[in-house]
């Protein structure tokens, strides 16, 4: 049996079971489309505040400012063009601001809404968020109760799904008690990513872990942490039994990961894509991102997208010392050519 597979995630079918992390700085809607296209089965937007979302958009309603304006908050949450299934992640300490901001859901029309407790950035903990969640098992219950409950009342009954780490620090491992009252206060899927919150991104993931939740809950365990190939994907499936996996610093500049990993799953190979597909790749998220944003922004954005996306390849520096200059799209494209030249 093949390990690319349909997953149910609640109501939600899925076709397949390769995904898409929330990145903050990386996954906005045009990169999200991109991986869409390139078979990302679900992915999950950057974290959004859910306090500074119902306190700016409370009284507006999102229906009224999306596509009316732009707006970084709102293009953040917005499904991307070809994203045929998606979710919004939310993060915040209290459970009624996350209700508030998932309750203001509805014309995004979301296939699941997420709970971040994983992230390890400062101005995200020192609010109670985040990975300082795994801290506070209690509240973290509280916290996807309130979502459930908003789901239910105003998106649906959409499936809730949280993204946890394996604890704190190396002396608080809780991911199974975090795990099991998430699944308690009615979370549809748990994501692990199998470091602490004092690791950051150091050190190695242990992926023990994941094999570990998946005897533990009765909910799809996503597996996330350390996969940067196809053949990483492929170990982690068959090693811890996870659902799901999810990619993150690994479909950086590489939304090509995913159709080669569900080649590699279905056949047991795969092919490195040519730079002229990889340059496709790049304008055309510079043109969707424009779209968004504007062309000045999505230049300025563009830089560290581009930097992802030209890892690797031969004069990439000279090429990406050039790209941090461009403010205008039709600077891009001569970068390109003159490369290719």
């Amino acid at each position: 049996m093949s390990l690319y597979r349909p997953i149910s995630i609640g109501s939600l079918v899925l076709p397949g079971n390769l995904f898409l992390a929330p990145v903050a700085g990386y996954t906005d809607r045009a990169f999200r489309s991109i991986c869409a296209e390139e078979g990302a089965c679900f992915s999950f937007t950057e974290l959004v505040s859910a306090e500074a979302l119902y306190r700016n958009f409370g009284r507006y309603g999102l229906g009224e400012v999306a596509g009316k304006e732009v707006n970084t908050a709102v293009n953040l949450i917005r499904r991307g063009e070809k994203e045929k299934y998606y979710a919004i992640q939310l993060f915040g300490g209290e459970a009624e601001s996350i209700y508030k901001a998932a309750s203001l859901l509805t014309p995004l029309k979301p296939d699941a809404l997420d709970i971040n407790s994983g992230c390890p950035v400062p101005k995200v903990v020192k609010n109670g968020a985040g990975s300082a969640l795994m801290k506070n098992p209690a509240n973290l219950g509280r916290i996807v109760e309130a979502a459930v409950r908003a789901s239910h009342e105003s998106l649906g009954g959409i499936p809730v799904t949280i993204k946890i780490r394996s604890g704190w620090d190396s002396a608080s491992i809780n991911y199974a008690e975090c795990a099991r009252i998430a699944v308690e206060a009615g979370a549809a899927m748990v994501t692990l990513h199998p470091r602490t919150r004092a690791q950051n991104y150091t050190g190695k993931s242990d992926w023990a872990f994941i094999a570990d939740l998946v005897t533990r809950i009765p909910v799809p365990v996503t597996g996330s942490g350390d996969l940067y190939t196809p053949e990483d994907a492929r170990e982690m499936l068959s090693k811890t039994g996870c659902a799901a996996v999810m990619f993150a610093r690994g479909s950086m500049g590489n939304p090509f990961v995913f159709s080669a990993a569900r080649s590699l799953l279905e056949t047991g190979a795969w092919q490195v894509q040519p730079f002229s597909v990889r340059v496709a790749a790049i304008m055309r998220h510079l043109e969707m991102l424009a779209a968004d944003i504007g062309e000045r922004m999505a230049c300025l954005e563009m830089r560290k997208q581009f930097c992802a996306y030209t890892k690797g390849i031969t004069g990439g520096a000279a090429l990406r010392e050039k790209a941090v200059h461009a403010k205008t799209i039709q600077e891009y494209r001569q970068i390109i050519a003159d490369y290719r030249s």
